[in-house]
């Protein structure tokens, strides 16, 4: 039994963690969405806190911890400078502004030359536990349930459902939004500090416009009703490519393909707790019958 598992951990550890990191950027983007704001940031928000984390890592001698911190406050300042101009867009254009931030970081970090380039930066130290992102993931879920239960997150679904109606119940719009985005930005930042510190090195192209939309599709496919939603999307969008190598050059395709069956006919994700349950009170009154 102890062959057997060290030889699976050996083979797939990489994914088990890819789960959790792409478990976490769902979770951040779903942050954003549960506000109305369709924001194609995150990708960025993990690169800047992937390279912020791996260059301390890298160039001093400052514990793990720190190096996540750094990686984690980083993307939520930037966050908040960016944040205060382009939140007054919604929609589309939001996503537009958004993207367009991403491709700036991209290009920034492409040229820097303490970034590595287009090399990017290799030799990170492999600090990365299991146990790290088991226990970050947690403490995500578990502060993210109190917030969507507290007044913040009242105030999120409220602006979600109708911003003109929330801000004529005295609702601070453009503070929460800030919020949303802010948050999500430093959940986004922690999971690049835990994927570089496993993936040995990082490149600009880590972080492009089809990481963006990844993200968005684990959140889409998983459900934004709630919690478990985007967690069930990015653990099975990451199990998918192991389970059909053969056609993963086709993995950007099949993700577009999946948002767009999943927004036509499964507008809530797959984890829709009043589709689940009412399906199976029809079961239960067929059976009766």
């Amino acid at each position: 039994m102890a062959e057997w598992w060290d030889g699976f951990w050996s083979t797939y550890n990489a994914v088990v963690y890819g789960i959790g990191v792409n478990a976490m950027l769902a979770l951040s983007i779903y942050l954003t969405l549960s506000c109305g704001l369709l924001s194609l940031a995150n990708a960025a928000f993990m690169g800047i806190g992937a390279y912020a984390a791996a260059m301390i890592s890298m160039n001093t001698e400052l514990a793990f911890p720190v190096a996540l911190a750094a990686g984690t406050v980083l993307p939520a300042l930037v966050a908040i400078i960016i944040g205060i101009p382009v939140l007054r867009l919604s929609g589309v254009y939001l996503a537009m502004a958004t993207l367009g931030f991403g491709e700036v970081v991209r290009v920034i970090v492409l040229n820097m030359e303490i970034t590595g380039g287009p090399m990017g930066l290799n030799g990170i130290p492999q600090k990365t536990e299991f146990w790290h992102i088991a226990l970050l993931l947690a403490a995500t879920m578990f502060l993210l349930a109190r917030l969507r239960r507290s007044k913040i997150g009242r105030a999120f679904e409220a602006i979600k459902e109708d911003e003109i109606a929330a801000r004529l119940m005295g609702v601070n719009v453009a503070g929460y939004k800030l919020l949303a985005f802010t948050l999500g930005a430093a959940i986004a930042g922690l999971a690049g500090g835990l994927n570089a510190h496993y993936t040995f090195t990082i490149g600009p192209g880590n972080y492009a416009f089809e990481n963006a939309v990844d993200i968005l599709t684990m959140a889409v496919f998983g459900g934004t009703s709630n919690l478990i939603g985007p967690t069930l999307g990015a653990t099975i969008l990451t199990l998918l490519p192991e389970v059909l190598r053969q056609f993963r050059d086709f993995r950007l395709a099949a993700n577009g393909l999946i948002l767009v069956l999943v927004i036509l006919y499964l507008p809530k994700g797959i984890w829709d707790p009043r589709r689940i349950r009412g399906y199976f009170r029809r079961q239960k009154i067929g059976g009766a019958a």
